[in-house]
């Protein structure tokens, strides 16, 4: 256990020596956490240059994911300052900047389910009040969101209740993409103005979404709310992999929102009906 002098966090983590954290596999840890950032550190790049074209064409809709983007950014660099093992101080910094980043990818991931979710929900409404300004300000808004976690954190909270906190973070948008997603499915058939190659687009980016935050994110608050959970090794390491996976799943993501080939495969996979469902209702 290693106490910071400089404030009242509490560390339940060995930070010294070779292990982070204390119960992860040291050599598996780190081989992972460099084949990741080398991965999807240059991919993410690539990604928010491409997507930043399309928002100088007045295009909203890669707002929000080139802000997810941003956030994978400044995990990736959280990465390879942690793996550098620096000086205590310093580490915990970026410690908790790693921690900023999640929380901030959590709540873009949010923004585009209810981007998707008011697509098909509530289009006119969505076509006439999209734009970049108020984008910007939901952007804003989702930033300074992790710093009311991090800050109180980082100062005053002791560890071990801010493992609870950021649970709490982690859990509110559980329910609102599960909501998001039902919605979509519930209005899907009704949105005539949707064409139904993006109607699929829709489903299977929310579908994706709620996958990444369950596989990814899910063990965390899990091993963070239970403390039994905590003295399993093998679900320790687990988690704190599955939490580094999270940048890269964010470029899956990124995949599902181009056109091209994913259509098929969303075609044939589930959303045939659809089609059926347009012609009928053309040929009425």
């Amino acid at each position: 256990m290693e106490s910071n002098n400089n404030s009242n966090v509490t560390f339940d983590y060995d930070y010294s020596d070779e292990t982070y954290p204390s119960f992860a596999e040291p050599y598996f840890m780190y081989v992972m956490t460099w084949v990741i950032i080398s991965i999807g550190l240059p991919l993410t790049l690539v990604a928010i240059y491409s997507l930043y074209s399309q928002v100088q064409n007045n295009n909203v809709a890669p707002i929000y994911i080139i802000n997810l983007f941003i956030s994978d950014i400044i995990q990736f660099c959280c990465m390879i300052v942690l793996v550098a093992k620096p000086d205590g101080k310093i580490y915990e910094i970026f410690f908790y900047i790693n921690f900023f980043g999640v929380v901030a990818s959590v709540g873009f991931m949010v923004c585009i389910a209810l981007e998707r979710y008011l697509v098909i929900a509530w289009p006119l409404w969505y076509r006439f009040r999209r734009t970049i300004k108020i984008s910007l300000v939901v952007c804003v808004v989702v930033w300074i969101l992790p710093l009311v976690y991090v800050l109180p954190v980082y100062f005053w909270v002791r560890f071990e209740i801010s493992e609870t906190i950021f649970a709490v973070f982690l859990l509110v948008p559980f329910p609102l993409l599960i909501f998001f997603l039902g919605g979509t499915l519930k209005s899907l058939f009704a949105a005539i103005s949707v064409p139904s190659d993006e109607k699929r687009r829709i489903v299977g980016i929310l579908v994706l979404v709620l996958l990444i935050y369950t596989l990814l994110f899910l063990p965390n608050i899990i091993w963070s709310l239970v403390e039994e959970a905590r003295y399993n090794h093998t679900f320790s390491g687990l988690t704190f992999i599955l939490l580094r996976f999270s940048p890269l799943a964010d470029l899956i993501l990124y995949v599902f929102m181009r056109k091209g080939a994913i259509d098929k495969l969303l075609a044939s996979l589930c959303c045939c009906r659809m089609d059926s469902d347009d012609n009928s209702r053309s040929s009425v």
